[in-house]
């Protein structure tokens, strides 16, 4: 993994949070609820339990590929000046791992995603010593990180413990009516057309949760290459079992889908492109797409309208 530090360099990094330090040392004291997340699902939770009371900032936003970000300089002195530091974790912002732990030394620096119970998390196919970071496709899991998110904010916050805890009852409420809907429309699809092809193996705990087979071109990671046996075995794939939609990804490029697409063509089988789904990144703030909930129902519905 080629790491940050390789870049600035470590006391490039020292010589930021030194400025950032003396410049805050001669102001008045940082503004109560100062918190910055990573990812936008972190950050829509943050903004729904917090309330009035945060203000939050999110480093990625739409169609940022958090395995291959890396922060920028404006980033640092975001992280630098908040009060607290949210991060999904199990390697999903791999490049930016020895930024938190040096964080951490001064400040709350919460991976949330680490704080769910192993054994219920799904493995690495690639190395046995990783899991998959992508725990927010499976909404029981995502709501143990909400729990985790609204605990942080009560143990640093206290004052606000009882907006808190309300703000996070009535969110895990609609994440429960959530997988409601989803179990109800996914019900339209049959059984042998549950299959969802995607760009990469994102969507594991999608399938997991919801009873679907689900392959991706590339690994967990879209740092991981792929080559032409990795399309050609796609292809191969698709023709043998009769699929006749695949989907494109929000935060990843298009062009090996289309290779896969062409592919199949060749061989007589046709296959068209079931829609974008919401990965790694959800979509643009102020839209319902911007937020958990509509990101989720989004990709529901796109998946259940292409393979019913």
């Amino acid at each position: 993994m080629k790491r940050y530090f390789g870049v600035l360099g470590v006391l490039g990094l020292s010589m930021i949070l030194v400025a950032c330090g003396n410049e805050e040392s001669s102001t008045s004291e940082k503004k109560e609820g100062n918190i910055v997340a990573t990812t936008s699902q972190i950050g829509d939770a943050l903004k729904i339990i917090g309330g009035d009371h945060l203000q939050v900032t999110t480093l990625m936003g739409p169609g940022v590929d958090p395995h291959l970000y890396k922060a920028t300089q404006s980033d640092l002195t975001k992280l630098d000046g908040a009060e607290v530091i949210f991060y999904s974790g199990l390697h999903l912002e791999g490049q930016m791992q020895e930024i938190f732990d040096q964080m951490s030394e001064e400040k709350t620096v919460q991976a949330v995603a680490e704080e769910i119970d192993k054994a219920q998390l799904l493995a690495d196919p690639n190395n046995a010593t990783l899991h998959d970071p992508h725990v927010w496709f499976d909404i029981d899991l995502w709501k143990e990180v909400v729990d985790t998110i609204g605990d942080t904010l009560v143990e640093e916050y206290p004052e606000y413990k009882d907006d808190f805890e309300a703000n996070e009852e009535a969110f895990l409420a609609e994440l429960d009516e959530l997988k409601q809907y989803a179990s109800n429309r996914i019900e339209e699809i049959p059984a042998s057309q549950r299959i969802l092809v995607t760009a990469h193996d994102a969507f594991n705990y999608f399938g997991e949760s919801q009873g679907f087979e689900v392959r991706g071109l590339q690994g967990l990671s879209t740092d991981s290459e792929y080559g032409v046996k990795d399309v050609q075995n796609m292809v191969d794939y698709l023709v043998e079992n009769k699929i006749k939609a695949i989907f494109v990804e929000s935060s990843v490029s298009d062009k090996a889908m289309k290779a896969v697409i062409e592919g199949a063509k060749e061989k007589g089988h046709s296959i068209v492109i079931g829609g974008e789904l919401f990965s790694d990144a959800m979509g643009a703030e102020g839209t319902e797409e911007g937020t958990y909930l509509g990101m989720y129902k989004h990709n529901v519905d796109t998946i259940v309208n292409s393979l019913k």
